[in-house]
């Protein structure tokens, strides 16, 4: 911690997070000494954010307590262990309980702001867009920074939850529509998401409209890379809270075409840091794969 590019002692931060007295500078120097890359990203940046709020969700009672079950999906992949011990799936769940959902939207903002400088780098999938959906948008961060960026696009549509949109802040050019995306998703030219619900999706587009996905790209093979690890305990946790059966993206199904669906064929995939953007197009039958900046038609 510096004041005017001066580093200050444990006993002079106390003082500045303690305005009362108190407080052990031994145990707060501990705590300091030589934090690793994982304990950098536990602390909030210049905008607040950090991945803090994301570990205390995972790590929440209410979540942990479906973990014990985990064995049941591979006896039964259709069961939803949330449900079983809680009654209700996740999401209304959260919506029950204010401090759960506030540390969900925390944990949605963490995760999607520094998800999305990264995506926004190096993706030009939002050409030609005017009316965009962000389905599942949480509180709408993801849609205030593509808007930022690319100012043709006219009108922003946040769709998730009214409980988790109800707290949405006020964002120029997004509209925030409350709603259940597993039984429809308000029209546009494109949809942006970060989880798969085609049916619904393609009754909501035009035809030539897209479809942008972002997904985690897992490893065809597993290692012991942090980046690995995090992806891998990221899939496992989707599986324990949300659902047991869910496609998973690897390299070999992005790069090697292998993504066709019912209602989409798959225009362009691009890849940034272990994340996934996936271009579909209705009515579209071409394929083209961008493996970290080269391309390639299949």
């Amino acid at each position: 911690v510096r004041l005017a590019n001066t580093h200050l002692s444990a006993s002079q931060i106390l003082t500045r997070i303690l305005s009362s007295g108190g407080g052990d500078a031994e145990n707060l120097q501990r705590i300091l000494l030589q934090p690793t890359e994982i304990g950098k990203s536990l602390v909030t940046d210049a905008e607040g954010l950090s991945y803090a709020p994301y570990v205390l969700q995972h790590h929440h009672d209410a979540l942990m307590s479906a973990w014990p079950l985990v064995h049941e999906v591979v006896l039964d992949p259709t069961i939803e262990l949330f449900v079983k011990v809680h009654g209700v799936p996740a999401y209304s769940y959260y919506g029950k309980m204010p401090e759960i959902n506030s540390l969900m939207r925390k944990a949605m903002s963490g995760v999607s702001v520094p998800f999305m400088t990264s995506v926004l780098d190096g993706y030009n999938g939002f050409k030609g867009v005017k009316r965009l959906v962000d389905v599942g948008g949480s509180v709408g961060d993801c849609l205030r920074m593509i808007l930022q960026k690319h100012h043709f696009i006219c009108e922003g549509i946040n769709f998730d939850l009214p409980e988790v949109v109800g707290e949405a802040p006020s964002i120029p050019g997004v509209t925030h529509i409350g709603g259940d995306m597993f039984k429809s998703i308000p029209a546009a030219d494109a949809i942006f998401m970060k989880w798969l619900i085609m049916e619904k999706c393609y009754k909501a587009l035009p035809a030539g409209g897209k479809l942008i996905v972002c997904e985690p790209v897992l490893p065809d093979d597993s290692n012991e890379s942090q980046r690995t690890r995090a992806l891998l305990e990221g899939d496992i946790f989707v599986m324990t809270i949300y659902r047991a059966k869910a496609y998973q993206w690897t390299k070999n199904r992005a790069y090697g075409g292998c993504i066709t669906q019912d209602y989409f064929q798959p225009n362009r995939v691009t890849v940034h840091s272990g994340q996934t953007a996936l271009l579909f197009k209705v009515g579209s039958n071409r394929v083209t794969v961008h493996p970290r900046g080269q391309t390639v038609d299949c």
